[in-house]
């Protein structure tokens, strides 16, 4: 899953079915199926190089019941803290805690840390989107890539696909940021995200100029002229967007969002302002999780599910966490 999980060192094709079964140790875990704090420890697991079996217990309340994690002879219940810190010290890698300081730090107000968090995952999709634009054009049609992209036609679509999600991230981002992040901005010093507010009706256009490119290449003949150049076109305006974000993304890291400290706010009312970005990202963190979530590293993924926990609408995080654990 992309970024989202550790990889063995060798790809299960070199690996014997029986030898990768031995290589992972047989971690057990006992706990509410709707806990929310079970529902995390299961995530973290997935990134770790175990063997992992979880066995439900009886309960219906998502704040109930504490898991149980069973390790060999060694078992463990306690806190999301102490269940985190025993994993961690139990399989180091990948690490899952994030070390304090820049942007990570406690002090950092948490819809910054929402904001640059979001920017990764995006960041990471647009490469990869770049990267697989790039090898469509090159191969024009004329030579298959993966097997289990199907034919050209059966890939375009594939591509389509993924485009479309990135491009509702992107969309639901833009409009977080508007909606929540600027105005506060706005009432500190009028005119503060007026360049951030045009960068992002800049790019409008070109992001529905591409989608509308993909649906024109879906329908002409692969392998033709037409389709090559029309695949070089669209590589080509893939890169111009990717290059707009990047810079978007570094000039808001680096001169509007940190002027959220500025604010002072106080711990209430940052969840407060956490909850009003929860509810704007409400598509992509209601369908899109999993791919959302793709585009993060290992410590950034948990990093963002701590800030997703603090919100008050239990249903949601149950509900985001499900969709990657299931």
């Amino acid at each position: 899953m992309g970024n989202c999980f550790g990889t063995p060192k060798k790809s299960t094709a070199e690996i014997a079915p029986s030898e990768l079964l031995k290589s992972r140790p047989v971690v057990r875990l006992y706990g509410s199926p709707t806990s929310i704090l079970t529902s995390y420890i299961r995530t973290a697991l997935l990134y770790k190089p175990v063997s992992l079996q979880f066995v439900p217990t009886e309960t219906h309340r998502m704040d109930s019941e504490t898991p149980v994690l069973q390790c060999g002879s060694e078992t463990v219940s306690g806190s999301r803290e102490t269940l985190i810190q025993y994993i961690e010290s139990k399989f180091p890698d990948p690490p899952l805690m994030r070390k304090c300081g820049g942007w990570e730090c406690e002090t950092t107000p948490l819809v910054v840390r929402v904001a640059v968090l979001q920017h990764r995952s995006m960041r990471w999709h647009m490469e990869r989107m770049v990267r697989w634009g790039e090898d469509l054009a090159t191969r024009g049609g004329k030579t298959r890539g993966d097997p289990v992209m199907g034919s050209p036609r059966m890939e375009v679509r594939k591509f389509s696909r993924s485009y479309s999600q990135l491009l509702e991230v992107l969309l639901e981002h833009a409009q977080m940021e508007e909606k929540v992040v600027f105005p506060i901005l706005e009432r500190a010093d009028r005119g503060l995200s007026k360049a951030a507010n045009e960068e992002h009706a800049r790019d409008l256009p070109i992001m529905n100029g591409i989608k509308e490119d993909i649906k024109s290449i879906g329908v002409l003949d692969s392998g033709s002229r037409d389709y090559h150049e029309a695949l070089c076109n669209l590589s080509t305006r893939l890169k111009t967007l990717q290059d707009h974000c990047k810079e978007h993304f570094e000039e808001e890291e680096r001169e509007l969002l940190p002027l959220m400290e500025a604010t002072e706010f106080s711990r209430e009312q940052q969840e407060k302002v956490l909850e009003q970005c929860l509810d704007v990202m409400q598509g992509t963190h209601s369908h899109l999780f999993h791919f959302f979530m793709e585009g993060l590293l290992p410590q950034d993924a948990m990093h963002y599910l701590d800030l997703v926990i603090k919100s008050s609408n239990k249903e949601r995080v149950a509900s985001m966490l499900r969709m990657i654990i299931e």
